[in-house]
């Protein structure tokens, strides 16, 4: 695969899916137009959020997709788990769904998602009554929490998340590390940015992500939001000739 120009591996909400239609669809089609380019859904999303997006018109399809915060693998052509690339998330969260539930079951300031997710347990918080505690109760737990967007509260296995598994993907599939651009816009995305690839961090992005990423090296601030900030990564990183205005 070493004639890719670009892997781009991107957040949806706000990020991929953010910015105006015109600005969406002029990254879409230059996306689509091309076959230097290998696009990867990097999403706290689930499959079936993802299933029925890319069947809207103009929606590019990914090549594969990291969903549920890193911790799944699909095949952007089938929707179906890649085993391979699952196999260590499976073993690290060890069937853990109900032990996380009952551990956390009248904490305040947390709602469940309603989503049943596979190798995750996800709850909406909220920033005024979560107590300081929870966190560190998770962690003690032997499991790793993010908190993005003043919303989600998500509790994983320890080590997973989506920058570490987006590099099992790059090593599994031999691709050019080089080539490889990061995006995203809020804190469940910092391991992205961690990763030493390159990434873009778009101009509407959570002011803690912001914040988080002063003096890391290789990321670009986009002034402008979502979509068009991913082209103006491209841009600035030149990784397309002549790629997207």
């Amino acid at each position: 695969m070493s004639h890719l120009g670009l892997v781009l591996a991107t957040d949806l909400d706000g990020t991929f899916l953010g910015g105006s239609e015109s600005q969406r669809r002029a990254l879409y089609e230059e996306l689509t137009a091309r076959d230097d380019v290998l696009l990867v859904f990097v999403t706290g999303r689930d499959i079936g959020f993802i299933r029925d997006l890319v069947a809207q018109p103009g929606m590019p399809r990914p090549h594969y997709i990291i969903g549920d915060v890193g911790t799944s693998v699909f095949d952007g052509a089938t929707f179906a788990p890649i085993p391979t690339l699952e196999a260590e998330i499976v073993a690290r969260w060890d069937d853990a769904g109900d032990r996380v539930r009952a551990m956390l079951e009248g904490e305040p300031g947390l709602r469940p998602q309603p989503t049943a997710f596979r190798h995750r347990v996800s709850y909406y918080y909220d920033p005024a009554t979560l107590r300081p505690g929870t966190v560190r109760k998770v962690e003690e737990a032997g499991f790793d929490c993010i908190l993005s967007a003043d919303t989600f509260f998500d509790v994983l296995p320890r080590g997973i998340a989506k920058g570490p598994t987006l590099l099992r993907l790059v090593q599994a599939l031999g691709l050019p590390a080089q080539r490889v651009l990061t995006a995203g816009d809020t804190m469940n995305d910092l391991s992205l940015f961690q990763t030493g690839l390159k990434g873009v961090a778009v101009g509407n992005s959570e002011p803690r992500l912001v914040e988080a990423l002063r003096g890391v090296e290789g990321i670009f601030r986009s002034s402008a939001p979502g979509a068009a900030g991913i082209a103006e990564a491209i841009r600035h990183f030149n990784l397309l000739p002549e790629a997207v205005a």
